[in-house]
């Protein structure tokens, strides 16, 4: 009897290393850098190919397509293991209503390069650089942003706010915590979100940030400027009641627009026209000069 106790206590601790070591394991290859070629931009666009220092160690890529006077700038930024041809198509129509635009690779994504993915620290940096770029180069404009997911957490997260005069914010998780929780659920069942602490501990030695450093809902209200926020009613990365949440933390002036049927995926795709429109009249009344 004793020796089988034994025994079973020995399983049962084998596996728990066993599922500790697995989780490292994870956390390594969640933020092991996504760095790739990028490839040429669509012919129909174009783009100038620019780079510009980051203070989070980066020197970022993308391209710039310069607009129309007074009818402002669009930085847009991808989410997380994702580059800047994700937003190729948001580019598009948005230069041709007129707005000029930038896109670029976050550190550690695509051909920026970048030791870790941080999701949302360092990219934070790439934000306040990107916006501050356009701003050197458009003296005057007003420059909108849109953030899908990681990419809107960085918008936010940025220390000071980002001088932006416009936000959109599609499918942003307010905490890191939460993100990481609804990702292991989908994965594991409703005990795989028990694991979540076990994957944020590692962010210090890995990172050198902290999960309650990773708070979109805890900075969103320090933003003035209109935003427009963006989930999907399917989303399980970033459930609608965590989109609801994080819209409820934000001032005035501010919007949600909920799409229907949509999970954690392009929304421009999912909801083509519905998506341009509703853009296209936000940035109209917030960038365009009178």
């Amino acid at each position: 009897m004793r020796r089988g106790r034994l025994t079973l206590i020995i399983i049962v601790c084998a596996l728990a290393a066993f599922g500790l070591v697995g989780l490292w394991v994870a956390g390594d290859s969640l933020s092991t850098p996504v760095n790739h070629p990028v490839g040429a931009p669509p012919a129909d666009l174009l783009v100038r190919s620019v780079e510009f220092a980051s203070e989070s160690g980066s020197t970022l890529r993308g391209w710039f397509l310069p607009g129309r006077e007074g009818r402002g700038a669009v930085v847009l930024m991808h989410g997380v293991r994702a580059d800047r041809m994700s937003m190729v198509g948001r580019a598009r129509f948005l230069n041709a209503a007129g707005h000029a635009v930038l896109l670029f690779d976050f550190q550690a994504h695509g051909e920026s390069p970048g030791r870790r993915v941080t999701f949302g620290h360092l990219e934070s940096r790439d934000a306040r650089a990107a916006v501050r770029f356009v701003r050197t180069q458009l003296p005057g404009e007003r420059v909108g942003v849109v953030g899908v997911s990681m990419g809107g957490a960085a918008a936010l997260l940025a220390e000071p706010p980002l001088e932006a005069d416009a936000f959109v914010l599609e499918m942003v998780y307010p905490t890191l915590e939460e993100a990481v929780a609804d990702r292991l659920r989908m994965r594991l069942g409703t005990w795989g979100g028990q694991l979540s602490p076990l994957l944020m501990w590692q962010l210090r030695p890995r990172l050198g940030v902290g999960a309650e450093q990773l708070r979109p809902v805890e900075r969103v209200a320090s933003v003035p400027a209109p935003k427009l926020f963006i989930a999907g009613a399917a989303d399980r990365h970033t459930t609608l009641e965590e989109s609801r949440r994080l819209f409820g933390a934000a001032r005035e002036p501010k919007e949600l627009w909920v799409v229907e049927g949509a999970a954690h995926t392009d929304l421009h795709a999912a909801s083509r026209e519905e998506y341009e429109r509703r853009m296209l009249d936000f940035f109209a009344k917030t960038l365009h000069l009178k």
